[in-house]
């Protein structure tokens, strides 16, 4: 039986997916702070958010979207709970 990911690992995942990191490290990425996480990146990091969400991102929270911790008060907006 395949049980559904939970918000909290489709967020991970697209971290995941996007720099191609281990899950563990995930929680302390932040902008710029490994070397994938560049502005090209980042929009990556979005496209993967917003595919594993059905969302779209308003350009102002992309801007806003500087770390890990930051992205999960973002998704509130989105009706998206981390």
């Amino acid at each position: 039986m395949v049980t559904a990911m939970t918000n909290r690992e489709k967020y991970i995942n697209a971290f995941v997916n996007a720099f191609n990191v281990n899950a563990e490290n995930v929680p302390t990425l932040q902008y710029q702070g490994i070397p994938d996480w560049d502005s090209v990146g980042h929009m990556n990091l979005i496209t993967e958010i917003e595919d594993a969400f059905d969302i779209m991102i308003e350009t102002d929270d992309i801007i806003d979207w500087n770390s890990f911790e930051k992205g999960i008060e973002l998704l509130k907006k989105y009706d998206v709970e981390i």
